[in-house]
């Protein structure tokens, strides 16, 4: 299919003089969409990924650096010289025309004869399972049905590059399960170049070869979906990637015989186990901050640490059917931890708390 390649592109929205102090849209972005690749985007809103979506295919103008697809330079193409095909959000459809004619409406502006229109529609909807929709209106389709159909007229063409832009966002939480699984079946079937832009990082996560992570216009760090999670560059990402978020506690760190503690006050010290980063264990005396996943958050109604031992009320909780994830109180911050779904919780319980040996994240070793 093709390699998409990303050089220092930059996007400033007019209004905003390019020696601004404020913020650029995209802001030196560099990274390569490798040949077959299903590249995910991800980041808050307002972080500019649908802007770059919409700089590879033509939509938006490039202000500095250099779009590539494939070795030859795009910056100066129209979108539909780019071989390129996008879905929206919003499936885009056309109302008054049947599934069959959406699908096919493309096609016939390249001047397919009707005996290749034919054959594409019907290979395409058989591959997305809409074959019995094909002469109805998309008014008369369900969400899913809609964007199967806007997947399907984007997937017919046969370009290079498919671009999707937040395309399960309008869809219910079964369906848009049902979907991702969807997507990643077609991705393998058609083996083509995907670039991908969301905000929910389970999506990001669940579909990703690789996922660039974006925040205020900047590329925070592009890797795995394991190695984002177990590796983060920096907070923002540590943050951002899983769900619920990581934990952030600040304290002083201690060290009494072979085990840390961090200490928040005289009467709450939270256990650190012997096990913990060396880029801590210099830190003794120190305030720091740790982070730490809700996983690896242990509660006990008994006190493992002595003297003072660390008493969290918990606030609320979800029960998720085979977990319960625990809201706490430390000290009028909140904290995250993951429980068997078995158990028993209340509003108003109290817990002592630890931390998972190994599994302690130290924020300022993260890249700034």
């Amino acid at each position: 299919m093709a390699v998409v390649t990303i050089e220092n592109l930059s996007k400033i929205y007019a209004g905003t003089a390019k020696d601004s102090a404020r913020p650029k849209a995209i802001d030196d972005i560099s990274f390569d969409v490798q040949d077959k690749e299903f590249m995910v985007i991800v980041g808050p809103s307002g972080c500019g990924k649908s802007t770059l979506l919409r700089m590879i295919a033509g939509l938006e103008e490039i202000d500095g650096g250099t779009l590539s697809i494939d070795g030859k330079r795009m910056n100066e193409l129209s979108p539909r010289d780019r071989d390129i095909a996008m879905v929206f959000q919003n499936y885009a459809l056309y109302p008054h025309m049947t599934v069959y004619d959406n699908m096919a409406f493309g096609l016939k502006l390249k001047h397919f004869s009707k005996r290749d229109i034919k054959e594409r529609v019907m290979q395409t909807a058989k591959l997305l399972e809409i074959e019995d929709e094909l002469y109805r209106k998309p008014k008369t389709l369900s969400g899913g049905q809609r964007q199967r159909v806007a997947i399907g007229r984007a997937i017919i063409r046969r370009p290079k590059v498919f671009l999707f832009d937040e395309p399960l966002s309008n869809l219910d939480a079964k369906l848009r399960s049902q979907m991702r699984i969807e997507l990643q079946k077609l991705h393998r079937e058609i083996n083509a170049t995907m670039i991908y832009v969301t905000h929910d990082q389970t999506e990001a996560m669940t579909l990703g070869n690789r996922i660039a992570v974006l925040n205020k216009g900047k590329l925070m760090q592009l890797d795995t979906p394991l190695q984002l999670y177990n590796f983060p560059a920096n907070k923002f990402v540590a943050g951002f990637i899983g769900s619920p978020a990581m934990n952030f506690i600040k304290g002083i760190l201690g060290k009494d015989s072979n085990d840390f503690f961090l200490e928040r006050s005289l009467d709450c010290k939270i256990s650190l186990g012997t096990d913990v980063p060396t880029s801590i264990q210099s830190k003794v005396g120190q305030e720091i901050e740790i982070g730490i996943r809700p996983e690896n958050i242990v509660l006990s109604t008994y006190q493992h640490y002595k003297p003072a031992g660390c008493l969290l009320e918990v606030m609320a909780f979800e029960n998720m059917g085979n977990e319960q994830l625990i809201y706490l109180f430390l000290q009028n911050e909140k904290i995250i931890a993951r429980r068997n779904s078995q158990e028993i919780i209340e509003i108003g319980s109290r817990f002592f708390i630890e931390l998972g040996a190994g599994n302690i994240f130290y924020t300022e070793t993260f890249d700034r």
